[in-house]
């Protein structure tokens, strides 16, 4: 064997050596890529049965609204299927701008761009913002995409405990002089608690820092006219940059950046994670301009999706589940074991109850949990159909 094949053999040999998920799936307790064939809102299909759909961040039930899909059909017709191009070069529309002036208005913003996904945003705003000799600061349990854009910058990071406001202060103190941002979850995604904001607030200015907020799982659900976590505080003209996501209350697919001015001009020519993709593609522009016309015209969907939310927490609490500091449509149950979260995952599945569940490192070992997550078109009699599953099956396995 030569070298170069050696070489090739020891990349590999990772990969060869993995197989927990393979045995997992031997098993028939292989909860991921489950590929749905049908979806009607609340109800998808898959494995060519009907299920509760309990584990989708859709919070306003909109990717089914006739206003949404109608929109993203006109922009369909009239600009194509896609932009192939970036929106440094010839991926801009007249789509995009009106997009990103509506959603600059509705955070409270000078200015706003426009990313391909909400990954991306995160990405392009760190790498994007913080430079050599600055800082950006995590909260432990924020998401990816905000730890790889940490990773990405040419910056250093420093990771606070959850919640730990004086652990940031002491560790914002050792950086005095220095350009500083401090970006949280407005919404953790697998715990359903709020960012502590005001405190956020009151520690970054002592130290000179920039604060931002991911209003992923915020946009939507929180704040009085769904404008988000800093807006849900009445501190909107607090928080310098809020991002977010199309993903889940918008219905589609992308994401944005919202903050003053000069800071999106320096991110328009300073972002590589905008310069070098394709732009967002024109239905999927057209859809978010939609659901985002929606949301603000129905406050009434999100009036039932804290209806719903109530119902669910209450119903799993006096069940005896524990669903920890949830106080969001994001209701964690916590299992413990993976393997016991795993067949009762399956036991649900098999039930017609779809949820998520969460294993390391996403979270400790002994921390495994089955994520649910509510929409506003979720009926009670679907909801109280979950519950006496969960009821059921966690009785059988022990869990309550």
């Amino acid at each position: 064997m030569d070298i170069q094949t050696l070489q090739q053999s020891a990349l590999f040999d990772k990969c060869r050596q993995f197989t927990r998920a393979r045995e997992v799936q031997a098993a028939g307790l292989y909860p991921y890529f489950k590929p749905i064939s049908e979806s009607e809102d609340t109800v998808v299909v898959i494995e060519g049965q009907k299920r509760l759909m309990l584990g989708s961040n859709n919070y306003l039930g909109l990717t089914h609204h006739t206003k949404v899909l109608e929109a993203a059909s006109r922009a369909l017709s009239r600009y194509g299927s896609g932009c192939t191009g970036s929106r440094f070069l010839n991926g801009t529309l007249d789509l995009h701008e009106p997009l990103e002036h509506a959603l600059a208005e509705f955070t409270g913003k000078e200015s706003c761009l426009v990313f391909s996904t909400g990954y991306q945003a995160n990405l392009g705003l760190i790498s994007g913002l913080v430079g050599r000799g600055e800082v950006v600061y995590l909260d432990k349990l924020d998401h990816a995409s905000i730890v790889d854009g940490a990773k990405m910058s040419y910056g250093d990071t420093e990771r606070f405990n959850h919640g730990d406001l004086a652990g940031l202060a002491r560790k914002l103190e050792l950086h005095p002089g220095v350009g500083k941002m401090v970006i949280v979850d407005g919404v953790y995604s697998m715990e359903g608690d709020i960012a502590d904001v005001p405190g956020l607030v009151r520690v970054a200015r002592k130290f000179g820092a920039v604060v931002a907020v991911d209003d992923a799982h915020s946009i939507g659900v929180l704040g009085p006219n769904g404008d988000g976590t800093a807006a849900h505080f009445g501190l909107a003209d607090e928080v310098d940059i809020i991002a977010g996501t199309f993903s889940k209350s918008l219905a589609s697919i992308g994401g944005f950046v919202a903050a003053p001015e000069s800071v999106i001009h320096y991110l328009r020519h300073h972002c590589r994670p905008l310069m070098f993709t394709a732009s967002l593609p024109p239905a999927n522009t057209a859809g978010v301009l939609a659901a985002l016309e929606v949301l603000q015209q129905e406050p009434e969907r999100r009036e039932q999706l804290w209806a719903n939310t109530r119902r669910l927490q209450e119903g799993f609490r006096s069940l005896g589940f524990v669903i920890g500091p949830t106080e969001t449509p994001i209701v964690p149950v916590l299992v413990g074991a993976m393997e016991k979260t795993f067949l009762m995952w399956r036991k649900l599945f098999d039930a017609g109850v779809f949820t998520n569940p969460v294993a390391p490192p996403a979270v400790a070992p002994t921390q495994c949990r089955l994520r649910t997550s509510l929409m506003a078109t979720h009926t009670f009699d679907q909801i109280d159909y979950a519950l006496e599953a969960f009821a059921r099956i966690g009785h059988e396995l022990g869990v309550i």
